[in-house]
């Protein structure tokens, strides 16, 4: 009997998967927006999750396998596979697009931490570095990659959770006066756009298969994670705000949370939020190799990626799957264009994760989902997508149409493969 995913090992992936590098980046972009509301803006993010978890939670209990949104959508749409493909071959992207972004932090804090900040081959071989370690951990098995995971997201959390609150005993409340200066509206937008800093719980659908009493664990372990991350980036977001001005947090964008530690802990603050920051993009690289690796291999068995990637060894580990994300990923970091990656990869999470909702509502008797929550999903993402794009439209349409682009790459890289398969 292969080794089987507990609870526990599915809340650390959860949480490995959410907590990578976007928390210390999308701090200041949301405060930018939401203003003195920039809490709220984490309240919301949690909120989209947990509806988005809900949809996931429910078809992974009913279709155990490891395709997640892919076999939920050709279940959904039995009569249009194209549908589901297309999705398929556009969520692994974006998981590989994350994984860049993962590594790339991973890189920049590491350099920084070391004495080299602007060395770019420093940076690269480290991203490269860390990119290699989790590739040869999950080419070990289940067992030895959940409770690495384990590790590395009891101390990140510990870390990040302390920093936190021994932040609060600094706070200022004139900061966050008047709450809603910017509107409530800001919030929402804000909300949209901090997705990509809870995007991961769907991982944990991608490892039903492994899974030890999936009817509990699954639900379970989506839920929770969601909750310890909302109550981690609120806790964060309440100190950084209560410690520095709007002028201050502006001035440090993406190392607003390192900079929030600097007055308490003097130079050692940069250091713990460094440690931090690696300890999050590595476990979620982890969290990310093991769970996408698996989609793709699922996703390969029907056809719709070359078979090769679809096999797995004795220890059930889809070791191809593996070493194409792998690939991929470093050629990201070495070349890739990261901004409009990243871009694009939050938009595809969002745009999966309303596809999965219609889904459900599709599938609802068999899910056995409540009609007006998964009603009440379609709605809020369909919303949620809505003010990205209008965001990007307005502030980055660059970036809206290098998304545009990265979408009909894959579309014509999508219909050559299946031309060559008739």
């Amino acid at each position: 009997m292969h080794d089987k995913l507990g609870l526990k090992e599915l809340i650390a992936i959860g949480i490995g998967s959410m907590i990578g590098g976007g928390i210390f980046s999308v701090m200041g972009l949301a405060n930018a927006i939401a203003g003195h509301a920039t809490v709220f803006v984490f309240v919301m993010g949690g909120i989209i999750a947990m509806f988005a978890g809900y949809n996931y939670a429910r078809l992974a209990v009913t279709y155990r396998q490891d395709g997640a949104s892919y076999t939920y959508l050709r279940h959904a749409f039995a009569n249009k596979p194209m549908i589901a493909a297309f999705v398929g071959w556009s969520v692994i992207i974006g998981y590989i697009g994350t994984l860049a972004l993962y590594a790339y932090t991973f890189g920049a804090y590491g350099s920084a931490m070391l004495g080299y900040a602007d060395n770019v081959p420093i940076r690269i071989l480290l991203a490269f570095l860390i990119l290699s370690i989790f590739l040869f951990i999950n080419l070990q098995g289940v067992r030895e990659t959940g409770e690495s995971e384990d590790v590395i997201v009891f101390f990140k959390v510990a870390i990040m959770m302390t920093l936190g609150i021994v932040g609060l005993f600094y706070i200022e409340p004139a900061h966050f006066r008047p709450l809603f200066d910017k509107g409530f509206s800001s919030i929402l937008l804000s909300g949209a756009l901090v997705f990509v800093a809870f995007e991961g719980f769907q991982l944990i659908t991608n490892t039903v298969v492994e899974t030890e009493d999936p009817e509990r664990n699954t639900p379970l372990s989506i839920y929770l994670s969601i909750l310890i991350v909302t109550l981690i980036y609120i806790t964060l977001a309440i100190s950084v705000m209560g410690v520095l001005t709007h002028e201050e947090i502006q001035a440090s964008k993406e190392y607003a949370i390192a900079e929030a530690l600097k007055p308490i802990f003097g130079e050692w603050g940069f250091v713990l939020a460094s440690i931090a920051a690696l300890l999050a993009t590595g476990s979620a690289i982890n969290g990310t190799l093991f769970g996408a690796s698996r989609m793709l291999a699922d996703i390969a068995h029907d056809g719709i990626f070359p078979s090769i990637l679809a096999r797995r060894n004795h220890k059930m580990i889809p070791y191809y799957a593996l070493l194409l994300m792998f690939i991929l990923a470093a050629l990201f970091v070495l070349f890739g264009e990261l901004e409009s990656i990243v871009a694009f990869s939050s938009i595809t999470f969002l745009l999966v994760s309303l596809a999965v909702g219609v889904a459900n509502f599709i599938l609802r008797r068999k899910t056995g989902s409540n009609i007006f929550i998964v009603t009440a999903s379609i709605l809020l993402m369909s919303g949620t997508i809505g003010l990205m794009l209008y965001h990007l439209y307005h502030e980055n349409p660059k970036t809206l149409i290098d998304i545009g682009m990265i979408y009909l790459l894959i579309a014509l890289l999508f219909f050559i493969f299946r031309m060559t398969k008739r």
